[in-house]
């Protein structure tokens, strides 16, 4: 099946609240557990999280590395409006800070991280490029990094079956995002070919379900 892109940002408030608010509890605590297991971590350190959205998988990684500090960075000023009352009703204002940037050339607090993490941005991007540069830019010698993101299935039946399983219940909105970003995202192939296009190919690939892939090594 041929990619179909989507928005790059998602700047609506009836999506951003509908991710917010949806129960994404499921893929985000598998989304943390993969990182600890394929990331060795020291006791303390500065995290970069691209695209953070609504601020989920942020406010996660830092109750798991207590010792992190986490800047979250994403283009929607929706997004980041939710994301900024769940870092206060979390109290995690001390060491989660989340700003507005537009990748690869926003500004971010710090010239280099030790770990760069993202979930789920890949597939909004036209040019995926994006990405990569961004890790260039922004990765430490060394630095861990994590991706996770949604896999592109073989025809837009088996995507439409997904979107019927796994987002059953969920608002309209929240459903068809689902299917559009389905139809959106990359195949393993296209996700290597851009690595070795990148000068990545360090970084490790492989799917970890139905649905997802995750993206994982050491910036060298």
């Amino acid at each position: 099946m041929q990619r179909i892109p989507e928005p790059d940002l998602m700047e609506g408030d009836l999506q951003a609240r509908a991710y917010a608010e949806a129960d994404f509890e499921e893929p985000h605590r598998y989304c943390l557990e993969l990182l600890q297991n394929h990331l060795t971590l020291p006791a303390t350190g500065r995290a970069l999280d691209l695209g953070c959205g609504p601020g989920d998988i942020t406010l996660r990684f830092a109750r798991a590395f207590p010792g992190w500090r986490v800047d979250g960075v994403d283009g929607s000023a929706a997004m980041l409006h939710y994301g900024h009352r769940a870092v206060t009703q979390a109290n995690l204002q001390e060491r989660v800070q989340l700003l507005q940037a537009y990748l690869p050339d926003g500004t971010v607090p710090h010239d280099c991280y030790p770990c760069i993490f993202s979930n789920s941005l890949l597939h909004h991007l036209i040019n995926p490029d994006v990405l990569w540069q961004s890790i260039h830019r922004w990765a430490e010698h060394g630095a861990g990094i994590f991706i996770m993101d949604l896999m592109r299935p073989e025809d837009r039946a088996t995507a439409h079956n997904m979107m019927e399983t796994y987002a059953a219940g969920e608002p309209e909105v929240l459903r068809q995002d689902f299917f559009h970003s389905l139809l959106a995202a990359y195949t393993l192939t296209e996700v290597q070919d851009q690595l070795a296009h990148a000068r990545l190919d360090q970084l490790q690939v492989k799917a970890v379900s139905d649905r997802h892939f995750i993206i994982w090594g050491q910036y060298l």
